[in-house]
C-alpha cells in the first residue's frame, strides 16, 4: 500500500513572533489539527485523496479564523465573495467556482462543478444558479459576520484602498486555506478556499480557483494549494510551475517547491507560500513570509503543525 500524507495550510504572511496572544496561537493551531486529523482520518479510513482534502478545507471554512467560508472578509460592497477549487491527480478532473455568496462551504461546490457538471470553472450568477439547482441552502449575510473582519473593512471602506490578510502587520486573521493529500492508491488531490482581499472590487479573482496557478494536482508529479499575494501566483502560474520542474527537469518535490516560491515566485515580487505532496506520499511547505499556517501528517510517522518559520 502506498504511503498515505496529508498537509494543510490556513495562509502566509506577516507572521511574527510575540505578535499573537499564546491564546490565540493556540486557537489556530487547534483549528490547523482539528482539520489535519479529519483528513487524515479519512485517508486512514481508505478515502481518496479528493475525499481528505475536502473534508480538511470544510473543516477551515467552519472556522472564522480563516479567510474562507464563515471567515470569508468584506468586499467593498460589504459583502462577501468567496473561491474555491478542487482537483484530483488521476484523470486531472478539476472544479472550480468564484465569486459566490451565501455558499457555507465553497469547496463542496467546487467539486459538484467536477463531478456533476460537465465544466470546469463557474463564476458569479452561473455558479449561483448552479448552486441553486443542486439544492444549496444559502446561509444569511450574518452567518458570515465577524467583528475583526468587519473592523479591517471599515478601516479602508470608501477608498480605493484593498488588503490582503497576509500584509497587516498585527494581531489578525490570516488567509487562504488549502490542503493536498496522497492516498494509498497513490492518487494526489489539492484544494483551495478563500475569500480573497477586504474592499476589494469589480469582481476581482485571485489565484485560488485558478487551475494551474493556485491549485493543481497530477499524479505524475504532485498536488500543490497555494496561498499569498493572488496576482503574483496568477502571473507566475505558480501550482502548475512546480510541476513542470518535476516532470520536465526530474527536479525533487522538496527543490521544485522551493525554486518556485523562494526564486520564481520572488523574482516577481511576490510574497507567499505553498503545500506539496507528491504520489510517495512526500511533502513540502515552503514560504517566503516570516510564517504560514500549516501542519502535516503522514502514515510514516511525521506531524507537524507550525505557524512561524521554525
Amino acid at each position: 500500500m502506498n504511503p498515505i500524507s496529508i498537509a494543510i495550510h490556513g495562509g502566509a504572511g506577516t507572521l511574527v513572533k510575540g505578535q499573537m496572544t499564546s491564546e490565540k496561537e493556540v486557537a489556530y493551531k487547534n483549528a490547523l489539527d482539528m482539520a489535519l486529523e479529519t483528513g487524515y482520518a479519512m485517508l486512514h479510513e481508505g478515502g481518496t485523496a479528493v475525499d481528505a482534502v475536502e473534508v480538511a478545507v470544510r473543516s477551515l471554512e467552519d472556522s472564522p479564523l480563516f479567510n474562507a467560508g464563515k471567515g470569508a472578509v468584506f468586499t467593498a460592497e460589504g459583502t462577501h465573495e468567496m473561491d474555491a477549487a478542487i482537483m484530483e491527480g488521476k484523470d486531472r478532473k478539476a472544479g472550480a467556482v468564484s465569486l459566490v455568496t451565501g455558499i457555507k462551504n465553497p469547496i463542496a461546490l467546487a467539486r459538484d462543478v467536477m463531478n456533476k457538471s460537465e465544466h470546469v470553472f463557474l463564476a458569479g450568477e452561473g455558479a449561483m444558479q448552479f448552486a441553486k439547482k443542486l439544492g444549496y441552502t444559502l446561509e444569511p449575510l450574518s452567518y458570515f459576520y465577524d467583528a475583526l473582519r468587519y473592523q479591517q473593512w471599515q478601516e479602508i471602506k470608501g477608498t480605493d484602498g484593498f488588503q490582503l490578510d497576509h500584509s497587516l502587520k498585527r494581531d489578525s486573521k490570516f488567509g487562504t486555506v488549502g490542503a493536498v493529500a496522497c492516498d494509498k492508491d497513490g492518487t494526489v488531490a489539492a484544494a483551495t478556499s478563500t475569500g480573497g482581499m477586504t474592499n476589494k472590487k469589480w469582481g476581482r479573482v485571485g489565484d485560488s480557483p485558478m487551475i494551474g496557478a493556485g491549485n493543481y494536482a497530477n499524479n505524475k508529479t504532485c498536488a500543490v494549494s497555494c496561498t499569498g499575494s493572488g496576482e503574483f501566483f496568477i502571473r507566475g502560474v505558480v501550482a502548475y510551475d512546480v510541476s513542470c520542474l518535476m516532470e520536465y527537469k526530474g527536479y525533487s518535490l522538496e527543490k521544485a517547491a522551493s525554486e518556485v516560491i523562494r526564486n520564481r515566485l520572488g523574482e516577481l515580487g511576490g510574497d507567499g507560500g505553498l503545500i506539496a505532496v507528491d504520489a510517495k506520499g512526500n511533502i513540502a511547505m515552503p514560504f517566503n513570509t516570516e510564517g504560514m499556517y500549516r501542519g502535516c501528517k503522514t502514515s510514516e510517522g511525521r506531524k507537524e503543525v507550525l505557524i512561524y518559520n521554525d
